[in-house]
């Protein structure tokens, strides 16, 4: 057993996410989000690549050494995988490992409106998931693709850096390929896929210019493309996919997502009140319209079809957050964090609140002081009548900064 494994033992016991193993401090483990350091000693270089040397690939050691860091997988029976990156910083080696359980959650156990589950069914087209690292974009692409392989009886093919979680050959069958070991590079797993005989394809990351264009390409031909990309909006998913291309060339590319892409979705894990982790999920469908903003280079109009769009299944993530909120799963201030649009969500909030007072499950008083922007929050409570309530407040607690609308 290596030595590491009691650590990541450790880790899937306490239901966490990732391990951090860094020169001169000790180990620390993410739990629900945040970081917590073990009751060990501060560990030494020698320590940090003795314990990486232990799981790491002969492959992987002669690029660590070579490059500087390293990806794999790591697996133990019966607990999981851990996609693992080795690296060197200011300090000496360091080690991130990120659980992957055995047993993938399916769409309704994580909680997947059925909006998103539809798009297991699509026939064609590029679906786009996206969001920060960490915020389980690939937890969700698996799901789907589970959903895929118990519905459908297709040929899925995956190219990863590096496979995280492994699907069994259930009503499809599933081709999964790691990135330096069974293909060469994103590109060229992605231009042999085409001949062996995909229905979908699922690419890990679209990194660069040449993936990009090959999964657009990919998704003209007819095939059912899932990838996802580090962005935080869906119009910034528009802009960053379009933005990588010579300027000589996107206007063909806007035609070519505009005819290709069905869905963005954007997401972002938020703590729930009772531990854990729940997602919140902004949601553009691709329909006629969009397709137009997106072929005529006016992707700063997305937001306000999203907004407008409730009746084909698009949610913003101030929409998503509130309705967490209501349903009491996660607290103000967590959605708070998580939305976008600040000014919009400083409304949301008030709103709330305003509604909580009058429900006599807070006083005005409370409200006040969970509001975000206080003068519109006096503002509505006078109009909603606490006129004399307000002017009886005692303002000098409320003098401090607080955050207003942006």
């Amino acid at each position: 057993m290596a030595k590491i494994d009691k650590l990541l033992s450790f880790l899937a016991e306490k239901k966490g996410s990732d391990l951090h193993v860094k020169t001169g401090i000790p180990p620390l483990v993410r739990i629900d989000g945040e970081l917590h350091r073990l009751k060990m000693p501060p560990m030494n270089a020698e320590q940090v690549r003795e314990f990486a040397l232990e799981v790491c690939p002969e492959r992987n050691r002669i690029e660590w050494e070579a490059m500087c860091d390293t990806d794999f997988t790591y697996e133990i029976a019966h607990l999981g995988r851990f996609r693992t990156n080795l690296y060197q910083d200011l300090r000496g080696p360091g080690i991130s490992m990120r659980l992957i359980p055995f047993e993938l959650m399916n769409v309704d156990e994580l909680g997947l409106p059925k909006e998103i589950q539809n798009l297991a069914f699509l026939s064609k087209g590029i679906v786009l998931c996206t969001g920060p690292t960490g915020c389980g974009k690939t937890t969700t692409l698996a799901a789907i693709l589970d959903l895929v392989n118990r519905e459908r009886r297709d040929h899925i093919v995956t190219i990863e850096d590096p496979v995280e979680y492994v699907h069994e050959n259930i009503g499809c069958i599933v081709t999964q390929r790691q990135v330096g070991v069974h293909c060469v590079s994103f590109q060229r797993a992605l231009r042999e896929a085409v001949r062996e005989d995909p229905d979908i394809i699922l690419v890990g990351e679209l990194r660069d210019l040449e993936t990009t264009a090959l999964a657009i390409q990919c998704a003209e031909t007819g095939h059912l493309v899932f990838a996802t990309v580090h962005t935080t909006t869906a119009s910034s998913t528009v802009d960053r996919i379009i933005d990588q291309f010579p300027p000589d060339q996107q206007e063909q590319i806007r035609v070519m997502l505009a005819n290709t892409l069905k869905c963005v979705i954007t997401q972002s894990l938020c703590r729930r009140k009772t531990g854990g982790r729940v997602a919140a999920f902004e949601i553009l469908y691709v329909h006629s319209a969009v397709a137009n903003l997106i072929r005529e280079n006016k992707s700063y109009q997305l937001i306000s079809v999203i907004q407008t769009g409730k009746k084909y299944g698009m949610c913003t993530m101030n929409d998503s957050v509130m309705r967490l909120v209501y349903d009491d799963v996660i607290s103000l201030e967590e959605a708070y964090s998580h939305s976008i649009d600040k000014q919009d969500m400083n409304e949301r909030v008030n709103r709330y609140l305003l509604e909580q007072v009058r429900e006599s499950a807070l006083t005005p008083v409370e409200a006040v002081r969970q509001s975000y922007f206080r003068p519109n929050m006096l503002e509505k409570l006078r109009q909603a009548g606490y006129s004399k309530v307000v002017r009886d407040m005692d303002m000098s607690e409320f003098e401090q900064p607080q955050a207003v609308a942006e």
